[in-house]
């Protein structure tokens, strides 16, 4: 029997279940969980990337160096990115459409470096000798932009539902 509903709850009456969640519910919580985690990554990493630019490209240079190195992170990422589309499939707000993306990007970046190492190495070639650091630095910033959000979304304050009754 149900006590209670909203937009986003289905409450049952204590005798008949106790309280319970909707789905809606669950797939907000998991948004802000992942949230929690993907907004201070994807605002902390992208900063020092845009910070620290003129290192990165020593750094991009010694991650070519060694083969091991693009196929750890291409793992690691792609893992990363499956984790997120597997536990994350809702596309209902704008926070959970940014976690359901940064998954895929993960993933797609995965693949990309375990599959051709050598393509993603001419992307970066090619960046770095265009000199495209405004395009870098756009790119970075609408990253970090991304996680500042998640972060406030994963991390504010939750009201709890009014529940009639309670």
């Amino acid at each position: 029997m149900v006590w209670y509903t909203d937009h986003w709850s289905v409450y049952t009456h204590p005798n008949h279940g106790g309280w319970a969640m909707s789905a809606p519910d669950q797939a907000q919580i998991r948004t802000r969980m992942f949230a929690r985690v993907l907004g201070p990554f994807f605002t902390i990493v992208p900063t020092t990337v845009a910070v620290r630019g003129s290192y990165m490209q020593t750094l991009f240079t010694e991650f070519k160096a060694n083969p091991m190195w693009p196929w750890l992170f291409g793992a690691i990422l792609l893992m990363s990115g499956l984790i997120v589309i597997a536990f994350h499939q809702y596309w209902r707000s704008p926070a959970a459409i940014i976690v359901s993306v940064l998954g895929w990007f993960l993933a797609i970046r995965g693949v990309l470096l375990l599959t051709v190492p050598s393509a993603y190495d001419a992307a970066g070639n090619g960046i770095y000798s265009a000199g495209a650091t405004a395009a870098i630095w756009a790119l970075f910033g609408c990253l970090a932009s991304a996680g500042l959000y998640l972060t406030y979304v994963g991390w504010k304050p939750e009201g709890r539902p009014h529940a009639a009754g309670r």
